[in-house]
């Protein structure tokens, strides 16, 4: 017999105290499943319920099955199969089995025949409209089909006539027989089977009716011995028909239905309808796009598995809906890289700077640390000459108080290397400055000297700069608080700057990078290498600052 038993000052989340009392109850062997729709890319929402699935399973010493909803044929495709496939392995979890719910079409068919033979299942053939009128609203009741009295054998036979294909998508429906003043709109009549010439991606041409979700879900479930259905809150109100089918159906092993709140993030639409509108419109270049909220766009972008289950964590689990901060998500990435990505240098919008003192054809290696204060991640060779590049927004003319870093006739601290000081800046036509002109004090080299300056910046050489591309990625929403768009569809509230791309520069060590490796660029932030990179240009995605506003 299966056995749990808490922890000294362990907190159980809802779901964990159901399924804990259940094991101690003698419960059999914890079994749940995962069941996405193969019509889209998994996003962060989907990696919610993952969470869920497989740690509940694995905090009881059960299983959980990865099972395809695939009862709707119009919008599935393999691709989106492998997709998930690939980020629930990403994340961590291994499903016990894989199925599909395609599976168990046979098995629904014969079910559905034994509810028309038990007279609570009828062939109806009024169309989408006309059921949605009969249907009534949340304050009258509706009223019954006009179909609905038909015998049982009148039933069987436009049921097994609908299987071979003799009518039109949308003639008829095969309906549970409830209670059409059923406060509860799920329960009045609903749809069980629709008719559909469509071939299947697993049984091609076999089919022409399919099951319903409501339908097809719970036998599912009993079949393979799910012991806890772990779904989102919309699916509360669908439980009565969940537990209806079960009973009806006459399975000994009844399945729990337990609803959780969805994930929510300010700014963040995680619609798969919106999503595909974004994607097939041309507004981001794919599913991958690092603004996306998909698995694959968070992967692209430098956000790493454990950052997501961690957010995922912190955020809990909870029967009631609110929204997250993404601030939160933004502070657990920077937590789970701050310890392993490379401190690197980058310059994203340089300014040249020369030293009129140094020699022109001297060219001084310097001992850059790889990760400050982690002797196992070694050294590197950062090289150090003449004509160097800083950041624009390190120097200022007329700076305000305060302001510690290049300025006319001002002093800063190169990283590992000189003292500089600003002599000129040298503008072109427009007024824009070009070059600044500075020397060095060659009695400052870092660690032979201590005097002191208050600014510190990083440069790229000369010597060993690379050309790159930075793309500066950005909420794909305006703010949810803004007065002047927070009442705006979705499609209207898209914010115009959720893509910079800068041309910059990089020291050569980055270059030769692998795709999807991430650094942090000293004092700019998390930024990962992009598949778009090539040789002559590699292309670097910000993943996030390093200026943490979370307070949590």
């Amino acid at each position: 017999m299966a056995e749990y038993t808490t922890n000294e000052g362990e907190r159980l989340n809802f779901i964990e105290e159901i399924v804990a009392e259940f094991v101690q109850n003698g419960g059999g062997p914890v079994v749940t499943r995962f069941p996405p729709e193969p019509n889209g890319y998994l996003h962060i929402g989907h990696a919610k319920a993952l969470c869920i699935d497989f740690g509940i399973a694995e905090k009881f010493g059960g299983k959980c099955n990865l099972r395809y909803d695939d009862t709707n044929p119009a919008k599935e495709d393999e691709e989106y199969i492998d997709a998930i496939e690939y980020d629930i392995k990403w994340l961590g979890f291994e499903y016990a089995q894989k199925l599909f719910g395609s599976d168990y079409f046979d098995t629904c068919y014969e079910l559905a025949e034994k509810l028309i033979k038990k007279g609570v299942a009828f062939v109806c053939d009024l169309s989408k409209e006309e059921i949605r009128e009969y249907r009534g609203t949340l304050t009258e009741p509706g009223k019954n089909s006009p179909y609905r009295d038909r015998s049982v054998e009148e039933n069987l036979d436009l049921f097994r006539r609908m299987r071979a294909g003799e009518f039109a998508d949308g003639t008829r429906t095969l309906r549970a027989k409830i209670d059409m003043a059923s406060p509860n709109i799920n329960m009045r009549d609903p749809a069980l089977y629709r008719i559909l010439h469509m071939p299947h991606h697993q049984t091609g041409d076999k089919w022409c009716i399919y099951p319903m979700y409501d339908f097809a879900h719970p036998i599912q479930d009993a079949l393979e011995g799910i012991t806890h259905s772990l779904c989102s809150l919309e699916y509360e109100i669908h439980r009565p028909l969940y537990d209806w089918v079960v009973e009806q159906c006459e399975f000994e092993h009844k399945p729990r239905q337990i609803e959780f709140a969805r994930l929510n993030l300010e700014r963040t639409v995680m619609s798969k309808r919106y999503l595909r509108t974004l994607v097939e419109s041309g507004a981001v270049s794919g599913w991958d796009d690092p603004r996306m909220p998909t698995l694959c766009g968070m992967r692209r972008r430098g956000y790493t598995a454990n950052a997501i289950k961690d957010f995922l964590s912190r955020a809990g689990v909870a029967k009631a809906d609110s929204v997250s901060d993404p601030a939160m998500l933004e502070h657990c990435l920077r937590e789970d890289l701050n310890p392993t990505a490379h401190r690197m240098s980058a310059v994203i919008d340089p300014v040249k700077v020369t030293l009129t003192n140094w020699p022109e054809d001297l060219v001084e290696k310097l001992e850059f640390e790889n990760l400050p204060g982690n002797e196992a991640a070694g050294n590197r060779e950062v090289l150090f000459g003449r004509t160097l590049y800083i950041e624009r927004e390190d120097f200022m003319e007329d700076p305000p108080k305060k302001f510690f870093r290049l300025k006319p006739n001002g002093e800063v601290r190169l990283k590992n290397a000189y003292i500089i000081k600003c002599e000129s800046a040298i503008k072109d036509n427009a007024g824009n400055i070009v070059e600044l002109l500075c020397t060095y004090d060659p009695e400052t080299k870092s660690g032979e000297n201590q005097r002191k300056v208050k600014g510190t910046l990083h440069f790229v050489s000369e010597a060993e700069a690379v050309k790159a591309e930075f793309r500066l990625y950005d909420y794909l929403l305006l703010p949810d608080d803004d007065p002047e768009t927070k009442d705006l569809d979705y499609t209207q509230r898209a914010n115009p700057d959720s893509l910079i791309v800068k041309h910059g520069l990089v020291e050569r060590a980055l270059a030769h990078a692998n795709i999807g490796e991430t650094f942090q660029f000293l004092r700019t932030g998390y930024f990962c290498k992009d598949a778009d990179s090539a040789e002559e240009l590699p292309v670097f995605n910000r993943a996030v600052g390093l200026r943490d506003s979370y307070k949590g």
